[in-house]
């Protein structure tokens, strides 16, 4: 019989584990805990719903960033799209891994990036900023297999935004030429980013759908009816006939499972 190596029997206790129960215990132990859940996803819908009635702070500085085709304003960060989410990603000269990787903790919040078309399609512009010169940055993202777009900061952007000694996310939104500051994500919070919900549940204008608690004249649709595969996305398309059909009967589902 194979037996672990003495200095793994020294480091690890015996795990005490939860007892073993019949399938009728089981469901039943879920279901009192799913009571839990489903308050724990109200809550934070409730607080993504106070996020969208934050104060907006209007951002008066003009600030530079490198991009590999030249230099790019604050506004060019936004791609043309009327909200912006920036990640301060610690990739510099001084970061444990310079310069053949970023930080460990940022790299793995890369990693967990979701695809971007579906935020393009809420309006949506993720980007990552860091310190690193461009021809450092396009060298770690073909290493790592990244896409986002990631810019290189040169002036006091980090600090002002709070996020020169660590990492966060900003969140920004354009009314034309005008830019303001929305929210502020960081430390341990920034674990939870990644998805296309945590992203957008963090802008001002949230996932941008009819169920949501929004103040009067957000933009607004049907929940489910805009997704798509993420290389089909039209804007302003209608939506799948199809698709309208599948998701109205998951969705009837879903509000009958939650009675």
């Amino acid at each position: 019989m194979q037996t672990s190596p003495p200095s793994e029997k020294a480091t690890h206790a015996a795990m005490i584990t939860p007892k073993i129960v019949s399938p009728k215990d089981w469901e039943a132990a879920r279901e009192q805990l799913l009571v839990k859940e489903k308050a724990l996803t109200r809550a934070r819908d409730a607080l993504a719903a106070e996020r969208r009635r934050m104060p907006w702070l209007a951002v008066e500085k003009t600030y530079t960033f490198d991009r590999p085709t030249g230099k790019a304003s604050l506004l060019d960060l936004f791609a043309g799209r009327r909200q912006l989410i920036v990640y301060r990603a610690f990739f510099e000269p001084g970061v444990h891994g310079w310069p053949d990787h970023a930080c460990i903790g940022c790299s793995l919040g890369a990693d967990q990036v979701s695809h971007l078309a579906h935020l393009h399609a809420r309006d949506t512009t993720l980007a990552y900023a860091s310190r690193a010169p461009q021809a450092d940055i396009a060298r770690l993202k073909a290493r790592m297999g990244w896409e986002m777009p990631w810019y290189t900061i040169t002036d006091s952007f980090d600090a002002d935004f709070g996020v020169d000694e660590w990492h966060g996310h900003n969140a920004f939104i354009r009314d034309g030429d005008r830019i303001f500051r929305t929210y502020l994500i960081n430390t341990r919070g920034d674990e939870a980013m990644g998805t296309t919900w945590s992203y957008l549940d963090m802008t001002a204008l949230g996932r941008q759908e009819i169920w949501e608690d929004s103040p009067e004249g957000y933009p607004k649709d049907r929940p489910y009816k805009w997704w798509n595969w993420h290389d089909c996305y039209v804007p302003d398309a209608a939506p799948d006939p199809k698709w309208v059909a599948v998701s109205d009967a998951g969705e009837a589902a879903f509000r009958e499972g939650d009675k």
